[in-house]
């Protein structure tokens, strides 16, 4: 982490902005983040700002605001960019918008398992990536935590992807899953994380793609018939700190602000390692059909996405090498 620190500290330059009125003070961060607060991820947060405040001796404060308090994720990477936000854990989907090889990490089954995934993330091949942000989301990147695997929900019965074609499935609405889900034959539908439940509830959706946490915490099994342990994708997330932050921050503190971050953004891999098959345990208690499948009940779908994103992204090959790498 020094060394990519290191060689961040030279991306500032890159970033081309000057220090502006708009920015906080250094002893007055805030961080946004679109995860309810009993998630993962804002627990990470809050630990974060604890402990920087601990070590800073109260020099450095950071307020965070779950929920999309602040606004979605992408009005939330803008203020980064100006400076009117000053830090964020922002799903990498987000940041794919901006900087495409991030689609890359959403590849179907890259990873075998959640502690698989752990292990793409944590190589020296996706850390590497983080070196694009400064230039080209005017952020810098500090790690990458994650959401474990994706799974699916859904109303009715399903049997087969051939069950799935033409309904609507819940969707964060970003081009890496929506060419999966458009390969499958199925109608995506982006939907904010509040009203998620209340659509599963009404049919205004069929099925969601979802983590195993937030099926299991906010109880959406209880709107559907089955629940797919599927395990097709994973989720990362990034700990992203504005350009216009980092550029006025004394090397001391970049050092001690981004390592802090990177520490309790990765925390997150080692929590739903643990965790996720717990949650998986539980969500086979509840009633519902449930299904383990795997790449071969997608068909071709997945040989689609991985035809349309080998020319979209340049971190493909890289990220398949180091699955294979690191499959044991």
């Amino acid at each position: 982490m020094n060394t990519l620190l290191s060689r961040l500290n030279g991306c500032a330059v890159a970033v081309a902005v000057s220090v502006a009125a708009t920015v906080a003070a250094a002893d007055d961060f805030r961080l946004g983040l679109l995860t309810p607060p009993p998630h993962i991820w804002t627990k990470a947060a809050e630990a974060f700002a604890a402990e920087l405040a601990e070590e800073s001796g109260g020099a450095h404060n950071v307020t965070v605001f779950p929920a999309s308090q602040l606004g979605n994720e992408a009005e939330m990477l803008q203020q980064l960019q100006t400076g009117a936000l000053d830090m964020a854990f922002m799903t990498v989907a987000e940041v794919s918008n901006r900087a495409p090889d991030f689609g890359a990490f959403y590849a179907p089954y890259l990873a075998r398992d959640v502690a698989h995934a752990g292990r793409i993330l944590r190589s020296d091949t996706a850390q590497a990536l983080l070196e694009q942000l400064p230039a080209k989301a005017g952020v810098v990147g500090t790690g990458f935590g994650m959401a474990g695997l994706r799974q699916m929900v859904s109303r009715g019965e399903v049997n087969s992807a051939e069950d799935l074609a033409g309904r609507k499935i819940r969707i964060t609405p970003f081009a890496p899953i929506l060419d999966f889900y458009n390969a499958i034959g199925a109608a995506p539908t982006p939907m904010p994380l509040p009203d998620v439940y209340d659509a599963l509830a009404n049919g205004q959706v069929d099925a969601i793609d979802m983590d195993a946490e937030l099926i299991w915490v906010l109880k959406y099994y209880e709107h559907a018939d089955t629940i797919l342990q599927s395990n097709h994708m994973m989720f990362p997330m990034v700990g992203l700190i504005s350009g216009r932050v980092w550029a006025r921050l004394s090397e001391e503190d970049r050092a001690m602000v981004g390592d802090l971050m990177a520490r309790h953004v990765d925390s997150t891999i080692d929590t739903y390692v643990e965790a996720e098959p717990g949650w998986l345990d539980d969500l086979k208690g509840v009633g519902k059909t449930y299904k383990v499948i795997g790449e071969d009940f997608f068909a071709d779908a997945v040989e689609k996405w991985n035809e349309i994103w080998s020319k979209k992204s340049a971190a493909l090959a890289g990220l398949r090498s180091v699955s294979q790498e690191t499959a044991n």
